[in-house]
């Protein structure tokens, strides 16, 4: 999966309430045919409405033009429908659904993602008016009407229930240059839903004695460094081993992610170590090393390559064709839909270049992966023992787990218990799904980066097992009438910088009567006060709880998340204007990454400069330690020595950990 921070804004549904809103602005009604351009201020929240009569369907569309808008949906009631927001940023198009029960007049409100963004413009449009669908395979055709284009790319989705596909259909273009269309036979590039045969492959050989799960990776890989304590196959399998993570490590040495990326690159990368993020089994930190690592083991105990191995075990026996593993970046590959994104002049070409596997690499249709998932029930492949070692949750040393199992997590979704995992590596977007229960599942590909393959499996669920599915529980913020007000005084007590974990900030700040947080290298999110101390993080599923010490000054902030509650204590507030930056400047050397950035003041900032990379500008957040805005290079601190000269930094991310750069002038 592409690497990402750990981070605040990782989901895709944004509530906004209707009661008490600010600069909430009637626009008028939308109408085919009628394309309404506007522009949005800062803290307006643009209404519009629509007539629908009874049973029927529209989809509309909101092209942004340099603003990342949300989009939340009304009845004629006044009640909330749902929320619209793709991963697209500032550009590209939100696509809206509407399915009317009852005819008359339904809301559409448009206002910004992040509340603190410039004004900017978006246009409007009612795209399609029908009849809504009356039978299941024409509501899966509604949900990907916005991709059914040839001017767009698009998606392939397949379903199994009861032992057999019930539903396969491609929809968009797989090459927007040559025109060719999606179909069911598509080839994508299916990224980290990869990870799972990695570890089917671990197990049958474990399975025919060849090693076991408990073993340390050293006695397969001894170029591995030894770090002091052992790391097991199953610590790689679960992300929980403590290495850091292969594309945060080749961001940090200057790879950019379309360059050529192969095996060699990530074993050398790793062979340089020194250090771990944390003790293997301590934590759940996903880790895409592990698997690369897992696929070497492979490699080397059958004699065979990783693709080699998977193709004679995996993909030949389940008759799955169209199905390899990607090692050979030059390799031809026939029917393999191209990935893109979206910027403010359209689709372009987002270029991958990858010739490693374990971690990602599979290329696969909707048709095999139908064919993988229905194995989990007929055992052609594998047997009870290994699907049941798959889908075990991990257990960390403390006896807790995570929702991770082996290459693939586990839990509920609507009161069904579900085992899935997705994938995202340049405009590929993937996702698996399955319901062991109810013996269902689901597979949806896309090869445009602002897609959300996730929500729309569910939403492919949410068809076909409605009458299984437990209705959905509603924000506790959904329910109030009006707004909670908390004086400003207590909001300024609660204003500063607190540390989630070593590299990892988040900013807590107030402007106007509003709360916002922001997490290193992240956007600005709001916080919604449900008391006087517990805030909705706008966006997900997290709260904010602030914890007082004495004198009622907050200590510590409690994130909670994931089914986790976290402690970020409060740093130690100091005076940010008085930080003399010459005294961070030079040239810092990584033995482990074998590359130097230069740390430069240029006017009144502090830049970290690389010859590959863009200029990244440092912000202090503490004494000696400064933050920064990318995804790779989250926050760094400065050491000194004896004689309170700096002698060096270690930089961080959510995936790497106190990387050592030593000072050389």
């Amino acid at each position: 999966m592409k690497p990402s921070m750990i981070k605040l804004t990782t989901l895709l549904f944004l509530f906004f309430q209707l009661g008490g809103l600010q600069a909430q602005i009637q626009k008028g009604q939308v109408s085919k045919d009628k394309t309404i351009s506007s522009e949005i201020g800062t803290t307006e929240k643009h209404q519009y409405k629509i007539t629908l009569a009874k049973n029927q369907f529209a989809l509309l569309e909101v092209l942004q033009q340099g603003v990342d808008l949300v989009v939340t949906t009304y009845d004629p009631k006044g009640e909330k429908i749902a929320d619209f927001d793709s991963p697209n940023g500032k550009y590209g198009p939100e696509l809206i659904t509407l399915t009317s029960v009852d005819g008359g007049e339904y809301t559409l409100e448009i206002g910004h993602l992040n509340e603190n963004q410039p004004a900017g413009e978006y246009a409007l449009s009612l795209q399609k008016l029908k009849p809504k669908a009356a039978t299941l395979s024409e509501k899966v055709d509604e949900l990907f009407i916005g991709w059914d284009s040839n001017e767009t790319p698009g998606a392939a989705v397949a379903v199994v229930k009861d032992g057999s596909v019930i539903y396969k259909k491609g929809y968009g273009m797989a090459s927007l240059e040559y025109d060719v269309p999606i179909s069911p036979s598509t080839i994508f590039h299916i990224a980290s839903v990869s990870k799972q045969f990695t570890v089917f492959s671990i197990l049958i050989l474990e399975k025919e004695g060849k090693l076991s799960l408990d073993d340390d990776i050293r006695k397969y890989l001894p170029e591995v460094p030894d770090f002091g304590k052992t790391i097991t196959l199953r610590h790689l399998a679960s992300h929980t081993s403590g290495l850091r993570d292969q594309w945060n490590l080749l961001a940090l040495a200057g790879w950019r992610l379309d360059d050529v990326i192969t095996k060699e690159h990530v074993l050398k990368l790793v062979r340089k170590q020194k250090n771990l993020n944390f003790a293997p089994g301590d934590e759940f930190v996903y880790c895409n090393t592990g698997f690369t690592l897992l696929a070497e083991v492979v490699a080397r105990v059958s004699g065979k390559s990783f693709a080699e191995f998977t193709k004679a075990n995996i993909f030949e026996p389940l008759e799955m064709s169209n199905t390899l593993f990607y090692d050979d970046h030059e390799k031809i590959v026939k029917n393999r839909a191209y990935s893109y994104y979206q910027d403010s002049t359209g689709y372009k070409k987002s270029v991958l270049n990858y010739a490693n596997v374990g971690a990602t690499s599979l290329f696969t249709t909707v048709e095999d992966l139908s064919r993988w998932a229905l194995n989990f029930s007929t055992g052609k492949v594998g047997n009870e023992a290994i699907f049941k070692k798959m889908n075990t949750p991990a257990v960390l040393n403390n006896g807790k787990t995570f929702g991770g199992a082996l290459g693939q997590f586990v839990g509920e979704y609507r009161g069904l218990s579900q085992i899935q995992h997705g994938g995202a590596d340049a405009g590929y977007r993937s996702f698996l799904v399955r319901f062991p229960d109810q013996k269902f599942s689901v597979a949806v590909f896309s090869n445009d980066a602002s897609f959300n393959s996730r929500k729309m499996a569910h939403n492919v669920v949410d068809i076909y097992l409605k009458d299984d599915l437990k209705a959905e529980p509603k924000k506790e913020t959904e329910n109030k009438k009006e707004s909670i007000v908390v004086d400003v005084n207590t909001l300024n007590n609660y204003v500063g910088d607190y540390e989630l974990q070593p590299g990892f900030i988040i900013s807590v700040t107030q402007e106007n009567g509003q709360l916002s947080a922001q997490a290193t290298g992240q956007p600005v999110v709001s916080l919604i006060p449900l008391s006087k101390t517990e805030f909705d993080v706008k966006g997900i599923a997290a709260k904010i709880t602030f914890v007082p010490g004495d004198a009622e000054k907050i200590k510590l902030i409690k994130l909670a998340q994931g089914g986790q509650i976290m402690d970020a204590p409060r740093v130690k507030s100091f005076d940010k204007t008085a930080v003399k930056l010459s005294d961070f400047t030079g040239r810092f050397y990584s033995e482990e990454l074998s590359t130097e950035y230069h740390f430069k003041v240029v006017g009144e900032k502090l830049l970290v400069q690389h010859r590959r990379l863009s200029d990244l500008e440092l912000s202090p957040v503490k004494e000696d330690v400064f933050s920064a805005n990318a995804w790779f290079f989250g926050q760094v601190e400065f050491v000194r020595d004896a004689n309170n000269v700096i002698s060096g930094c270690k930089v961080s991310s959510g995936r790497v950990r106190d990387l050592w750069f030593q000072k050389k002038d």
